[in-house]
């Protein structure tokens, strides 16, 4: 199939950005649906992933923003997660301008396969930590949630659909139950990962800056209305349609990349 262009290509672009930024207020996984709009506009694999987490960078700043009350005094906890975030989101990036758009191409039906997978259990291993004891974690267990907070960002910085249960799952473990504290941390790692992801990327010179810019303002007009959308529309009718889109272009990337 041809790639579109034109008027038509950037409809689509916007569209998809704009339902992605409605997805996202309401329950997560936007980027299943930018990446393989930019895809379908004749990007190249690399480019896609990095001019999709370009865009996504405005929406985790406004989102750190606006929990910038939450949380109390958790500067020890941004600091866990923010150093291995930094570090990651950087190698990551690294490793995905390295592999060249013929593997990344190769990768992207199974990375789009494992984010659906990631999209379906959010919310069976968000109860299943919410529910878990109250023991104060041990200084191995935070030295292991670092660790782990780097493969997080590393995948991130690679292709960062997904990360947000990873995180949200570390952070049960830590005990952390305050769910307003805990987007604040998660959005404030997502704004490191996607933000030295991005520099990384704009340094391999393979963001597509003004498809970028499109998809920001979308996305931004599409949170808006997907924050109204959400009392309207269930969350589990969003869920279940991003899953089936999701598995869907896997399928079809996977038989045009075999």
């Amino acid at each position: 199939m041809p790639p579109l262009d034109g008027p038509l290509g950037l409809a689509l672009i916007g569209g998809a950005a704009a339902l992605a930024g409605a997805v996202n207020s309401i329950a997560g996984g936007g980027t299943l649906l930018t990446f393989p709009a930019l895809l379908a506009l004749g990007v190249s694999p690399v480019a896609a992933n990095a001019t999709s987490t370009v865009a996504l960078v405005p929406g985790s700043l406004s989102a750190f923003w606006g929990y910038r009350g939450a949380g109390g005094d958790d500067r020890g906890a941004l600091l866990r997660f923010g150093v291995p975030s930094v570090l990651g989101g950087a190698l990551g990036a690294f490793l995905a301008i390295r592999a060249g758009d013929s593997l990344f191409g190769r990768l992207v039906p199974w990375l789009l396969f494992g984010a659906t997978g990631l999209f379906v259990v959010q919310d069976p291993l968000r109860r299943r930590f919410a529910s878990s004891g109250d023991q104060p974690p041990s200084r191995a267990v935070h030295a292991a949630i670092v660790a782990f907070q780097f493969l997080v960002a590393t995948y991130g910085g690679f292709f960062g659909a997904g990360i947000g249960i990873l995180m949200l799952a570390a952070m049960g473990i830590l005990g952390l139950r305050d769910l307003h504290q805990m987007n604040r941390l998660k959005t404030f790692a997502a704004v490191c990962i996607n933000g030295v992801a991005a520099a990384t990327f704009a340094l391999g010179d393979e963001v597509r800056w003004g498809l970028a810019l499109l998809m920001a303002i979308a996305a931004i007009g599409g949170g808006y209305a997907g924050a109204r959308m959400a009392q309207r529309v269930g969350r589990e009718v969003v869920r279940w349609l991003v899953v089936a889109i999701g598995l869907s272009i896997g399928v079809v990337t996977l038989v045009r990349h075999p």
